[in-house]
């Protein structure tokens, strides 16, 4: 009687890889490898976090909670389904229990899997999301946009008492080496579009030579494309060592009591940095000081504008950025969207084209005018003596 063989876990179906799990996804995002497999535990999955997840190209995306809960039409999931990456669902927290980093693991269908030579496990099930089924639920959660809209009115009612001097007088604002007086400021966030927008406003920062202020992964957003930022802000949490290290001016986004738990990192880094006490997000932070420091314009990348954003933030807090974007509403230019609104018209073609017209017109210029009859005269003869020695040496 033949033997069996068994099959090993590579030849079994759907998708295998290494697992690694955070609850904090933009955490996670940091370490995460092609192929791999991203345990998450995000409600409501935001844009922001699913394009870096697709960035990342990840195998696979375990959520252990409701990527879609209904309560808005959030951005996320569409983008990782879209994608074409297995998006499981609503699995359940206690895989994080079930799961170590670092194992390998297999999604087929619904259902995740631990393979071996002795066999296949299966560890737990969720949701399998096709792009009919985040439809669906994309219909119903747009009818609960009204109790959002509601509550986030009244979020926007109860910042403004908590912080109406911060806003309109700038009380507790600190004071900071940076000179933003009469300057351009480039407030660069790691959002929507932020790579796109950079990329277009290139002719911009060569001209106007703005300030650049990145928003904590903002920092290295800017050194991705090759710019150095002149102040960091934020909590710290999210930005890089090399980032932090540039030269750049901290400014550490605390607690409205005070408590500023990002510059511990700093006293480990043997930095400093300049503390912010203020409720809202830390890119409200630093339109109120560029604001308040005297810069003639703010240019915004990456930073959320449109009330769907503000709930796909999934914060209370950000009505503190609609209130923000009314008190600097003078100085502030919106730069997302800027890279679909402009494409250069100047192709590569056309450019070569450029060059070779200007350099026949030169020739033109020196074969019709005596001066350039004499130069070339000069030429032919210094040409004449450099063939003749050449041939002199063979």
């Amino acid at each position: 009687m033949p033997m069996l063989r068994r099959r090993r876990p590579d030849d079994l179906p759907g998708v295998s890889g290494v697992a690694r799990l955070d609850h904090r996804t933009k955490n996670l995002t940091k370490r995460l490898k092609p192929g791999e497999i991203a345990i998450i535990d995000h409600l409501d999955l935001d844009r922001v976090s699913a394009e870096a997840l697709v960035e990342r190209e990840v195998g696979a995306v375990v959520n252990v909670r409701p990527s879609v809960s209904g309560r808005y039409p959030n951005l996320g999931p569409d983008i990782i389904v879209d994608a074409g990456i297995p998006l499981i669902d609503d699995v359940g927290p206690e895989l994080f229990n079930a799961v170590r980093e670092g194992e390998v693991l297999r999604v087929d269908g619904d259902t995740i899997y631990r393979d071996s030579v002795h066999g296949s496990a299966p560890i737990d099930q969720g949701r399998r999301h096709t792009t009919e089924s985040l439809a669906a639920l994309m219909d119903d959660a747009r009818e609960g946009l009204s109790a959002q809209l509601e509550a986030f009115a009244a979020n926007t009612m109860e910042f403004l008492k908590r912080e109406r001097d911060l806003l309109l007088d700038g009380v507790g604002v600190p004071e900071v080496r940076t000179n933003f007086e009469g300057r351009h400021v480039l407030i660069v966030v790691r959002g929507y579009d932020y790579k796109g927008d950079l990329g277009a406003l290139r002719p911009y920062i060569r001209e106007y030579r703005p300030l650049l202020v990145g928003v904590d992964g903002g920092a290295d957003a800017l050194l991705e494309v090759g710019l150095t930022p002149d102040m960091i802000v934020g909590d710290m949490d999210s930005v890089s060592d090399d980032a932090l290290t540039s030269g750049a001016e901290l400014v550490v986004h605390a607690y409205r009591d005070g408590r500023a738990p990002g510059t511990g990192r700093l006293e480990r880094m043997g930095l400093s940095g300049v503390p912010f006490p203020a409720a809202g997000t830390s890119e409200d932070v630093a339109m109120l000081l560029a604001d308040h420091k005297g810069a003639q314009l703010i240019v915004a990348v990456g930073t959320h504008a449109t009330l769907v954003e503000f709930l796909d933030k999934g914060r209370a807090g950000m009505a503190s950025t609609f209130l923000t974007r009314l008190r600097v509403g003078s100085k502030l230019v919106d730069a997302k969207g800027v890279s679909r609104l402009y494409r250069s018209r100047v192709s590569v073609w056309l450019l070569w084209l450029l060059v070779v017209a200007g350099a026949a017109a030169v020739l033109a210029a020196i074969i019709a005018t005596p001066t350039g009859q004499a130069y070339l005269d000069i030429g032919g003869s210094w040409w004449d003596r450099f063939f003749y020695w050449i041939r002199g040496l063979f």
